[in-house]
């Protein structure tokens, strides 16, 4: 039936492999790739709004460097802190352990202090830089893909996706179900192969961070105050991301708490007040 299988909307994948190519016998994964030109394109896209918007292009690329750098290691020493892991294990990023969110505060922390030394207006500079965030994202979730990794519970939906067991670094078949991150799934036999079927949970935050950005984009030329753009991406994520984190099994925890879910919750939540009182503050002072 293939490695990878949408059941339902009678879509097969043959098989997809992790490993992109080796280099002097050292593997290459399409995840690290995938990141790569979420990068990329993150800077390519921050680079044409400076444009855009008369800004020096400088800036954004001079910032790259430190942007990424931080956001690795805000993402790496989120994952640990959250996943009981050691600070030791913190360069064995190949076995895995990545979150978002740290990378989001580590690159935003590094914003708020080349900002402060280059003399530059944040808000002038998150908005204009805050949409590649999204880019990154997208790729990234593509990543999650390859990896077999960021999906949720069980489901049977339109979009329910089986991923072929002995191909799920982690799963493993016990007493006729799937044991995945202290998970319980049933098993999905499709013809003689055992089949761990899900919520493609990276597939609906890809869309959702594609329908953002679309819709910043579009927006930015519309936008009310400095600093809006990145107000609103707080809110969009924030809200997106929580009801998605809410569908999966993987989730980095706090006690008995997703932190994802309180950090998603959060940001909606302050971004949704600071928005609303920028907008009346904004009215009060067109209508004066």
């Amino acid at each position: 039936m293939g490695e990878i299988v949408f059941p339902n909307l009678g879509i097969h994948i043959d098989t997809l492999d992790r490993v992109a190519f080796k280099l002097f016998g050292f593997e290459i994964y399409w995840y690290g790739i995938l990141i790569g030109l979420g990068a990329l394109g993150g800077i390519l896209l921050a680079v044409h709004e400076a444009k855009r918007t008369g800004q020096d292009p400088d800036t954004y690329t001079d910032f790259a460097f430190w942007g990424i750098i931080c956001g690795v290691v805000g993402a790496r020493l989120y994952y640990l802190i959250f996943h009981s892991g050691s600070v030791i294990d913190f360069f064995k990023i190949r076995e895995g352990g990545l979150a978002i969110y740290g990378g989001i505060i580590g690159g935003v922390l590094s914003a708020v202090i080349y900002t402060k030394v280059k003399k530059i207006p944040f808000t002038l500079f998150a908005d204009t830089a805050v949409t590649s965030l999204y880019v990154g994202q997208i790729f990234g979730r593509w990543g999650n893909f390859f990896n077999r990794e960021a999906f949720g519970r069980f489901t049977n939906s339109l979009f329910a996706l089986c991923y072929r067991l002995d191909t799920v670094p982690g799963a493993e078949l016990t007493n006729g179900s799937i044991i995945y991150n202290n998970a319980v799934y049933p098993v999905t036999y499709l013809g003689s192969d055992p089949y761990i079927q899900v919520h493609p949970t990276f597939l609906y935050e890809l869309v959702w961070n594609l329908a953002s950005l679309i819709f910043l984009m579009i927006y930015k030329k519309h936008k009310k105050y400095t600093g809006e753009i990145l107000v609103l991406y707080c809110a969009l994520y924030g809200f997106g991301r929580f009801w998605i984190e809410s569908l999966r099994t993987d989730q980095l925890m706090i006690f008995t708490i997703p932190v994802s879910m309180l950090v998603s919750a959060a940001a909606f939540g302050a971004a949704t007040g600071i928005e609303l009182y920028m907008l009346k503050k904004y009215k009060c002072k067109k209508n004066t």
